[in-house]
């Protein structure tokens, strides 16, 4: 390590400030969300649901997410703390309610992460035309553990390292999801589409179009798509100009999904038509790896690649927030300490990280042993969680910017109601998820966990455990849980959020490494 970068002697190894720029973590917070896996996975059932109307749902689907978006952004200029939402909710609303929001981030990691790899490891073999491999599933769950485990080896090794490595993933992808973009709109105009094409219009970005149940349908899985761009706010005590930089990359990232995302879906409406991915909603990836080969032909590869590519540079980058909010937990008493170990060496959180690999791939191993469809439950589940720390963010912000909220139509509108808002969006889809996963039916399986969805119980099963770790936890170390919620301070927020002087955030007051 070169002697600049050494903490000074005496203190504790602090996360390595600057490490990345502006770039990078917007390349980061795109990546998080895996654009083309993303893609794959859900574009079926959103057509479904929807039918040609499937690009003005995911336009729908990006309102809620951008304003969540500018609730990150303000609040990480009084706060740059790499806990985000447990730290900013927990200065807000208190230390209970900022637990159970970092418990929240840091279980959609485990969640997912198996998932991802193993996408990502099946469209690789898919990809180099070794279907078999794909069937087989102990060489493909063994691949799977292997790219987890390489990926979370580049996630200690350090954020240059990950930087560098999404930089390369981000362009593979977006030119992989442009050429099947140009080529398949090319067949549609030209006549050579295999199936029912349809020219595209505007009117199909009209989300009210197939009526209010469908649209409620086609937002549960949008929120999932968007999900994963606050990665970048995650490494904000690694970004140069920690204050903003992070924010706006995070803003930014809802901003290039949402053009990714409504250009793949009209070429993909228009190509094979409302029909065809009706009737194939519940085979998702695999009918966009059939789609490649009937669009690119003998290229095909060009998109499962892209495919392959998103979900490993997600598989990374899923695992920052979850591993950056456990240290944040732990520097602030509220998990073990030992969860706050920084490596001397690289400057990264190292305990943490492996850990939340290591319980990911055994989640991953064990969920996928009881049956496939249960590890798709446990997808499902995500949107619980997503929905509940995104609503708790956009309050966290009201709530603790309340006193300055009337001080300017600035803050009212970008810093009260916006956030205000997504949050009230948030929570509806939230009950809505809870509504539809009660009915078994509605589950991957089909099957009844104590005459419920097997997603709901997931999720349950979640929030319980969290609830009895923070209360046995809370009688052994009660510190974090004697901190009292605050207000923001008129100078950080005539400073900070209108501009006009340059404020400090908790987050420049101190030591990253140190404990608060």
């Amino acid at each position: 390590m070169a002697a600049e970068d050494a903490a000074p002697t005496g203190r504790p190894v602090g996360l390595k400030s600057n490490a990345i720029g502006f770039v990078d973590a917007l390349v980061i917070g795109l990546n998080s969300t895996s654009p083309a896996y993303s893609l794959a996975a859900v574009i079926g059932p959103i057509v479904a649901l929807v039918g040609i109307y499937a690009p003005g749902v995911m336009v729908a689907s990006f309102v809620p997410m951008l304003l969540i978006a500018s609730a990150f952004y303000y609040l990480n200029k009084v706060d740059q703390d790499c806990g985000t939402t447990f730290s900013w909710v927990t200065r807000a609303m208190g230390p209970w309610a900022g637990w159970l929001g970092g418990w929240a981030i840091a279980m959609t990691g485990v969640l997912v992460v198996g998932s991802l790899a193993d996408v990502a490891v099946s469209f690789a073999l898919l990809a180099f035309g070794l279907d078999g491999w794909v069937d087989n599933t102990f060489v493909r769950q063994l691949l799977t553990v292997l790219l987890i485990l390489v990926m979370t080896a580049v996630c200690v090794i350090g954020t240059e390292l990950s930087a560098k490595v999404q930089n390369v993933l981000i362009l593979a992808q977006v030119a992989c999801l442009l050429v099947f973009v140009v080529v398949a709109l090319y067949a549609v105009y030209n006549g050579t589409s295999k199936y029912p094409s349809a020219e595209p219009e505007l009117g199909w970005l009209n989300p009210f179009g197939a009526g209010g149940a469908a649209l409620t349908g086609g937002l549960l899985l949008g929120v999932f798509i968007y999900w994963g761009w606050e990665s970048a706010v995650n490494l904000t005590e690694e970004v140069e100009d920690s204050a903003s930089a992070p924010g706006k990359a995070g803003l930014w990232s809802t901003v290039v999904l949402l053009v990714t995302y409504v250009s793949v879906g009209f070429a993909v409406v228009a190509y094979a038509g409302p029909a065809f991915l009706s009737e194939n909603a519940g085979e998702e990836e695999f009918v966009f790896a059939q789609l490649a080969g009937d669009v690119l032909g003998g290229w095909d590869w060009i998109l499962l690649l892209a495919v392959s590519t998103s979900a490993i540079a997600s598989t990374q980058t899923t695992i920052i927030p979850a591993s950056r909010t456990a240290l944040s937990m732990a520097r602030r008493r509220a998990l073990p300490a030992h969860y706050s170990h920084i490596s001397p060496r690289f400057r990264t959180p190292d305990v943490s990280t492996w850990w939340v690999a290591g319980i990911a791939i055994a989640w991953y191993l064990v969920v996928s042993r009881i049956s496939e469809n249960a590890l798709f439950d446990s997808l499902t589940a995500l949107s619980l969680l997503i929905s509940f720390y995104y609503a708790l963010t956009g309050l966290a912000c009201a709530v603790y910017y309340r006193h300055h909220l009337l001080e300017s139509v600035h803050n009212f509108l970008l810093i009260g109601l916006g956030p205000l808002a997504g949050a009230g969006l948030l929570a509806w889809l939230l009950v809505r998820s809870v509504s539809d996963m009660a009915d078994p039916e509605n589950s991957y399986s089909g099957t009844s966990w104590f005459g419920l969805g097997p997603p709901l119980v997931i999720g349950i099963g979640i929030a319980v455990t969290g609830v009895l770790i923070m209360f046995v936890w809370s009688l052994r170390s009660p510190a974090f849980w004697r901190e009292r919620p605050g207000v923001a301070d008129p100078d950080l927020v005539h400073g900070h959020v209108q501009g006009s002087g340059p404020g400090r955030g908790r987050g420049q007051g101190r030591g990253h490494g140190e404990e608060s």
